[in-house]
């Protein structure tokens, strides 16, 4: 029973937090809002496909969760649309709203993360996108495939983890707990690509 309520506050939060739900334009607005920054749009021109989600909202008390809604992309044009669900627990505290762009490297990639269900496993990261004074989106954190540099920003170092590359950034509110360890997405194709 103890067990249930937890479900249901971590439920409740996730909707309190926000929805995740876009329209069409917010999904081109967060794909060009990633784009003005160099290093992140040379994954826009050499990754085979990608996913972008404008509104992932974050919420917990102890018990958490993720929800967000996004676009799957390959070769321009919209493949599918993916939902992203996380339950966590552990120290956590607050709300926050992200936006997240996820690059396959490959066929490979794409295909495991379209086929179905897929979950990045608990040492998974992101790079985290923040804009500059000046408007300009750059990164920073500490994460796995980036290092730190002395001024706090992350320089990317080994691209790809594992055919999939992560790029996330806040959009508001705040929470002490970044990892996207644990997402796990769903994906339903298009109409037009199930009769392809």
């Amino acid at each position: 029973m103890k067990s249930f309520h937890h479900v249901v506050i971590a439920a409740a939060l996730i909707w309190m937090v926000g929805t995740g739900a876009a329209a069409a334009d917010e999904y081109q607005d967060t794909i060009d809002m990633f784009k003005r920054s160099p290093m992140v749009a040379s994954y826009f021109d050499s990754a085979y496909g990608f996913a972008v989600f404008p509104t992932v909202g974050k919420g917990g008390v102890i018990i958490g969760g993720a929800y967000g809604k996004g676009q799957v992309y390959q070769a321009g044009k919209v493949t599918g649309i993916a939902t992203l669900m996380k339950m966590s627990v552990g120290f956590q505290l607050g709300g926050q709203a992200i936006a997240q762009v996820i690059f396959f490297e490959n066929q490979q990639a794409y295909d495991t993360f379209t086929n179905g269900s897929f979950e990045f496993g608990a040492a998974a990261s992101a790079v985290i996108a923040t804009f500059s004074a000046q408007g300009e989106l750059g990164t920073t954190g500490n994460t796995a495939g980036a290092s730190l540099s002395p001024t706090g920003t992350s320089q990317l170092s080994g691209g790809y983890n594992q055919g999939m590359m992560v790029f996330i950034h806040g959009l508001g509110g705040f929470m002490y707990e970044v990892s996207i360890g644990g997402q796990r997405f769903d994906f339903r194709p298009t109409e037009t690509t199930q009769s392809s």
